[in-house]
């Protein structure tokens, strides 16, 4: 994408339109290293009362913060990681009904782990990506 002035070089508003200029190619080249989860990463997300359950595909260099809100009826949820991830960061943290951090857990281990506990309630799901290449699974449900 080239992007063009017309405004003279020696004006006061040419500063201006110069630097709005390179603001938005510097915009537009943060967008292209994104690469957010769309259909082609064939993403299943389930979030019912208990049991949540989140997968998507074929992520190439995703960066991406989302946040979901989870009825868990339990005090302690049970979390099973299962994706597989090739590069990048990705970070899974569940926040309890008041708020407080319970997990937080890198999603290239696999395996079944326990929150610590909290408040039953609404809790929040938030899964954190810095160009991950790979794929995601994981489940968290009611904790016993």
């Amino acid at each position: 994408m080239i992007l063009t002035s017309d405004v003279p070089v020696g004006s006061a508003s040419g500063h201006g339109a110069r630097t709005l200029i390179i603001g938005l190619a510097l915009a537009l080249a943060a967008c292209d290293g994104s690469n957010p989860i769309g259909p082609s990463n064939q993403p299943e997300v389930a979030n019912n009362p208990d049991n949540f359950q989140f997968q998507a595909s074929n992520l190439v260099r995703t960066t991406q913060t989302l946040t979901y809100s989870w009825t868990n009826t339990a005090d302690i949820a049970n979390v099973d990681q299962s994706g597989r991830i090739d590069s990048g960061e990705a970070t899974l943290i569940l926040r309890d009904a008041s708020g407080h951090e319970v997990y937080s857990r890198t999603l290239t281990s696999t395996g079944t782990f326990k929150s610590s506990s909290g408040t039953a309630g609404s809790w929040r799901i938030e899964v954190r990506l810095t160009e991950v290449t790979g794929t995601l699974n994981f489940r968290v449900q009611r904790g016993t």
